[in-house]
């Protein structure tokens, strides 16, 4: 069976790592198993794994210690991939990863370093993932790519509906809590209201800065499909927006997505402070980042 052959290729820059990436034919988005490995700070050579050769999980996911912490989501994912570069000579091949696996490991050892789990061996490796959590979500890792390589100047409307297809299901699920009380106190102690429960209703503002903060950086297409999906009727809506999301890639990238703004919430003084930091670091489609120009104390 002929192998797969990345049509795109680049270098994926996330601070000061740098990882060679590519696309397949069919979209898939990977990591060279190198570049992986490279990522987490995890040196020497993969024993028992050499490059090329597939294997269940990527060597450093085997310790005993991390085995609580792998979700099946990660399992499947991790399954390594053989692919031929076009134009390269002699039939060379690589091993990759899909490109979701990077941003999972880190959580594992995330969890992993917070449960007091690993080994001093594996703490450096638990610092590097901190590091790499903090410049992408597992939505962003995917346009990153895209970025890297040029495929996002030829993705059409049908990679778009890829998109939308891994997020967002056909018909709303049964309600269940999805957004942490802390996301909402943090809103009311920045705008300066006073915080009397989840009880009690919100303002209507409190709609629209969900809209802005949340739903429209999860991806692109997702807010204006779920407007379709889900469209005000004689003033209120059917159900919550997050009841249209899939349980193995929307619900996740909502969970880390709440998690960075409400950590950026909690850390910032104001509110226009709050929303400046949350454009930084979770730009909406084809808006303007804000340059970081320094500052002498500036307090906002």
């Amino acid at each position: 069976m002929s192998l797969p052959i990345a049509e795109h290729t680049g270098t994926l820059t996330i601070g000061n790592v740098k990882i060679p990436c590519a696309v397949l034919q069919d979209g898939t988005r990977l990591l060279t198993q190198r570049g992986l490995f490279d990522a987490i700070g995890r040196t020497g050579k993969s024993s028992g794994t050499p490059e090329g050769t597939a294997s269940a999980l990527p060597v450093f996911l085997r310790s005993k210690k991390l085995s609580p912490f792998i979700t099946d989501e990660l399992r499947t994912a991790s399954e390594p991939i053989k692919f031929r570069l076009r134009g390269a000579k002699n039939e060379a091949t690589a091993l990759g990863f899909r490109a979701e696996v990077l941003p999972l490991t880190c959580q594992v050892f995330i969890e992993a370093f917070n449960a007091g789990a690993l080994s001093n061996k594996q703490i450096h490796i638990a610092e590097e993932c901190r590091m790499l959590a903090r410049g992408f979500q597992i939505v962003g890792i995917t346009a990153l790519i895209d970025e890297a390589t040029g495929y996002q100047e030829i993705r059409d409307r049908k990679a778009l509906q890829q998109i939308l297809d891994h997020y967002l299901r056909k018909e709303f699920a049964a309600w269940a809590k999805r957004f942490p009380d802390e996301f909402y106190q943090q809103i009311f102690r920045l705008r300066g209201w006073q915080w009397r429960g989840m009880k009690v209703n919100r303002p209507g503002a409190v709609a629209s800065y969900t809209k802005d903060l949340v739903y429209a950086r999860l991806a692109p297409g997702v807010l204006a499909e779920l407007e379709r999906l889900n469209p005000i009727e004689e003033g209120h809506r059917r159900v919550k927006h997050h009841q249209y999301l899939t349980e193995n890639v929307g619900h996740p990238a909502l969970q880390a997505h709440l998690n960075g703004v409400t950590a950026i919430m909690r850390a910032s003084t104001t509110w226009e402070h709050a929303k400046r930091m949350v454009q930084r670091a979770f730009p909406k489609v084809n808006t303007t980042l804000d340059i970081p120009f320094p500052d002498n104390d500036q307090v906002d």
